[in-house]
């Protein structure tokens, strides 16, 4: 049997950085976490909410199937004694405005009753967002939700990519795509998965972006999982160039 890990958490420490970063007394630690993911579920709500007005303002249809897409990649926290640091990585523009921060910094200071620490929050527009696998799944998820065939959602997201990956000269090399549960309402759940080109998941050193969402629809709860390998040529810092030199060409190639 196949023993199944986390690819994010195999690679703690070598490619891989946590998205919280705080010390805290055992006693407090529990306290701590509560509050990073009341931090982040907030933070999604309030985007989710602000799309969704924005969506009844704009009357093209072709905008209803982005309705899922909250286009946050993820969320980075810092704490110190004084100070919490909010970095939300986003995968598209105008999702949030200057004034919107500022308001969602007042608010989430008064959700925390944060009287001794100050809240900063700041955002990072990420270049190539279909490159992301969690944007990929949001963007999935809304195509799923409309009863677009599963199949033909799971190609338009690798197109999507393999665009991307072309028009900005990306280091994408793989991209694995699943889909589990009642694909197409049948009465026994299945798995669907579509890769191109390559995904070493037992390679350490191999930088695995990866995620897991889920999206509930009429027939029930389907499972997304995204797998995207990215190679980084960090021959400078490896001891043994002479060997990375001589498998260069082994992963200089593209998947399209």
């Amino acid at each position: 049997m196949g023993q199944k890990i986390n690819p994010l958490g195999f690679r703690l420490g070598t490619t891989q950085d946590h998205y919280s970063l705080w010390f805290a007394q055992p006693k407090n630690y529990s306290e701590s976490l509560e509050e990073d993911q009341k931090i982040r579920n907030y933070i999604q709500n309030y985007v989710q909410k602000n799309i969704q007005k924005n969506e009844k303002k704009n009357v093209k249809k072709n905008l209803r199937i982005f309705s899922s897409l909250s286009g946050i990649a993820c969320i980075e926290i810092k704490k110190t004694i004084d100070l919490i640091k909010v970095r939300i990585y986003l995968g598209f523009q105008n999702l949030l405005k200057d004034s919107l921060i500022a308001e969602l910094q007042t608010n989430l200071q008064n959700e925390l009753n944060c009287v001794n620490r100050k809240l900063n929050i700041a955002t990072t527009i990420i270049a190539k967002p279909y490159g992301n696998p969690i944007i990929l799944a949001q963007y999935i998820a809304g195509q799923l939700k409309h009863r677009v065939p599963f199949r033909k959602a799971m190609i338009r997201a690798i197109e999507k990519t393999k665009k991307e990956n072309r028009n900005g000269k990306g280091n994408i090399k793989g991209i694995r795509v699943q889909i589990a549960g009642r694909l197409g309402g049948r009465d026994v759940a299945y798995i669907e998965w579509i890769r191109k080109g390559r995904v070493p998941l037992q390679t350490i050193r191999a930088k695995i972006n990866y995620c897991s969402y889920p999206v509930r629809t009429i027939y029930g709860i389907l499972g997304i999982k995204i797998w995207i390998f990215k190679y980084k040529k960090n021959l400078n810092q490896n001891p043994l160039n002479k060997m990375e030199k001589k498998k260069k060409a082994k992963y200089d190639f593209k998947i399209y």
